[in-house]
């Protein structure tokens, strides 16, 4: 049954949509917000979403961009309540299949979504047809060439696509930018990429890790000093704006800097000058500032946490970072690139991946994203021996956690099953338990059988049988 996710603030049309698609054989659900679809939409994968353009906390254009970055899987159709033609070219150039204007005509509606499905599907399958020997060397290409240049590999993927699309776009102009994702995503390898691509690229790229910086020292490190204007200022200092001068200046985890100094951020950012603490002379600044954050600034504003008006200074263009877990077969193209700085760092000559490692990559959610990724292939080269990168090499999280995942979908499949049973079923709640119990001491030991069979008093042929039964071996 094919799965549509309705996104619209007025709750009677998502209900009459709701019933009408129901009724002609699809499931549905519905979010009355962009933030509570968004919810949704980690939970579970939907073929289409309908969304309402105008919304309380956002609009369908950012609804669209987020869905095409995160799941680009899923099709995506525009409904509103005026029809204009300029708008209509700009969402289906961005990627939506269709765009429906009020009121909605229930035998138009249910043929554009059918429409859309089927094209959606055709994508799809494009998506997962495995790579010809010419594309694999493609991709290797790609690698070894961004390796030369000592460049960035973002990606062949549908968000890295879109994520390059939108850098191309905001590099050459003079936009404040703001990257927003999670720890670890590549924030400041994309801020250096739109730097490289702008009229700025032969002027200085200065990043600065806000995080770090506690308040007494921010000042210092934005601005600069002059000799003798606090205690311990031994020497002139120059701050970062002044450094970046010309260029462009990276602030990571912005989200972190304290109320006052985000005050005196944006006397700097509105005026485009910079005075020294314990100065009087100010200086001119031409600085293009990008801006990375982990955090939900919408968030911080509405619990006093960060300034409104500084949002918006930083805020002229917006890129979503996808974490690697939404990247699909891009993450191999992350792991090439990484065999080969370790390779050249550690001089020796790692050629390839084993199967199993290569399904342990595409299988782990990787929350540390391209950071851990390059972490644990530093470490994987080190350990390997030969010229394939084996399991054995991987930190046990990510080599066992196919297993653990199967071990955990198996136990859930048994307790659905009890669970459908109108009576109390003993048997069935006896063995969940026991998987649940086998599970946890196979976690524990590392899923070192022997000693699993030991904890539980069972012998090794016991447990595999156990462990067979549920396509666990």
């Amino acid at each position: 049954m094919k799965k549509i996710l309705i996104i619209d603030d007025e709750v009677n049309i998502g209900l009459l949509l709701s019933k009408f698609l129901s009724r002609n054989g699809f499931e549905v659900k519905t979010a009355t917000s962009g933030s509570s679809a968004f919810e949704i939409l980690a939970a579970e994968s939907f073929n289409l979403v309908l969304c309402d353009f105008r919304l309380e906390d956002t609009d369908g254009r950012e609804v669209l961009k987020k869905i095409k970055i995160s799941y680009p899987r899923t099709g995506v159709i525009i409904i509103t309540g005026y029809s204009d033609i300029k708008l209509a070219v700009e969402l289906i150039k961005m990627g939506a299949y269709d765009y429906i204007t009020k009121p909605l005509y229930p035998d138009e509606i249910l043929n554009t979504i059918k429409k859309a499905i089927d094209t959606q599907q055709a994508l799809n399958e494009e998506l997962d047809k495995p790579k010809s020997p010419a594309e694999a060397l493609k991709n290797k290409e790609l690698v070894s060439e961004a390796f030369k240049n000592e460049d960035y590999v973002i990606g062949q993927s549908s968000a890295a696509k879109e994520l390059i699309r939108q850098i191309d776009l905001v590099a050459p102009t003079g936009y404040s930018v703001i990257l927003i994702g999670e720890s670890g995503t590549g924030k400041e390898s994309v801020a250096k990429s739109i730097h490289m691509k702008s009229p700025r690229k032969d002027k200085p790229f200065i990043a600065m890790d806000c995080g770090s910086l506690t308040k007494e020292l921010a000042g210092s490190e934005f601005f600069g000093h002059e000799k003798g204007s606090f205690t311990g200022a031994l020497y002139t200092k120059i701050g970062h704006f002044e450094m970046a001068n010309g260029g462009t200046l990276f602030l990571d985890e912005v989200g972190n800097l304290s109320y006052e100094i985000q005050a005196a951020l944006l006397r700097t950012v509105q005026e485009r000058k910079v005075k020294r603490i314990g100065s009087t002379k100010e200086i001119d600044l031409d600085v293009r500032i990008i801006v990375a954050t982990n955090e939900n600034l919408i968030d911080a504003i509405s619990k006093g946490k960060f300034r409104e008006d500084l949002y918006h200074r930083f805020n002229e263009f917006g890129i979503y970072m996808p974490p690697l877990r939404e990247r699909g077969k891009d993450i191999m193209i992350f792991a090439e690139y990484f065999l080969l700085s370790a390779n050249k760092e550690l001089n020796k000559d790692v050629k390839t991946f084993s199967p199993d490692v290569e399904e342990s990559f595409l299988t782990y959610p990787w929350p540390g994203n391209v950071r851990e990724l390059k972490n644990v292939l530093r470490r994987a080269v080190l350990l390997t021996e030969g010229d394939i990168v084996q399991t054995k090499a991987l930190p046990l999280e990510i080599s066992t956690y196919s297993k653990v995942s199967a071990f955990e979908n198996a136990i859930e499949t048994v307790s659905s099953s009890a669970g459908k049973e109108k009576r109390v079923d003993l048997k069935n709640a006896a063995l969940e338990a026991e998987y649940e119990t086998i599970l946890k001491v196979l976690k524990d030991v590392k899923f070192n059988k022997t000693k699993a069979a030991q904890i539980l008093n069972i012998d090794r042929k016991t447990l595999y049988n156990k462990m067979k039964a549920i396509n666990l071996e």
